[in-house]
């Protein structure tokens, strides 16, 4: 009998739990002049099979798959909301940048969704795609000042689920970098525009 429950005992396989770590941003050597004043971050929103719970795989484009046994210790939108907030402070390119917590008045509001965050198997293909989606929003006037998307696949040598969340580390670092690359020149461009025909 107590080599039986041994032998039970021995089948017993707990859960793996992964954090992403995305990359820190460089500082800029020089620094752009701050073009937007306040800006409050609101946490990024995720499908629900995203926010946390098993790692996510998808073998056709129609069927997810979840890993049993590898899961997200920490929600995935938190890991983005910092480094989205890490990354305008870097630049800076406002005046100041904290998370929306419901209360002040910000000027602008920044809000955003991880559209993908999964591994992705063709065949004997392994890769992983991040998309993420942003809008900035003027809070007076509703207008949205800003918006996009951008989506990005790193293929992997070899499967296997840490290599999986380094590769998702990663391409979370370079999306985020792109997107806000392309709201500093949106809002540059809009800001240059503003300041020529108040001279004219």
């Amino acid at each position: 009998m107590l080599a039986s429950l041994a032998g039970c005992a021995g089948k017993i396989r707990y859960p793996n739990y992964y954090v992403l770590n995305v990359p820190a941003a460089h500082s800029a050597n020089d620094p752009a002049r701050p073009i937007l004043g306040s800006v409050a971050v609101r946490e990024f929103d995720a499908p629900r099979f995203l926010r946390g719970g098993p790692i996510v795989y998808r073998d056709s484009p129609a069927r997810l798959g979840f890993y049993e046994y590898d899961r997200w210790a920490i929600d995935p939108r938190h890991a983005v909301t910092s480094a989205v907030i890490q990354q305008m402070q870097s630049r800076g390119i406002s005046q100041s940048v904290d998370l929306f917590d419901g209360r002040g008045t910000p000027e602008c509001l920044l809000t955003g969704a991880i559209d993908h965050l999964e591994e992705v198997d063709e065949g004997s293909n392994v890769s992983v795609e991040v998309s993420l989606s942003a809008r900035l929003i003027n809070v007076r006037t509703g207008e949205v000042v800003w918006q996009g998307a951008l989506s990005q696949e790193a293929k992997l040598e070899r499967r296997s689920v840490p290599g999986i969340v380094d590769a998702m580390s990663r391409e979370i670092g370079n999306v985020v970098e792109g997107l806000l690359s392309s709201m500093q020149e949106r809002v540059s461009a809009a800001s240059a525009s503003l300041g020529r025909s108040g001279t004219e």
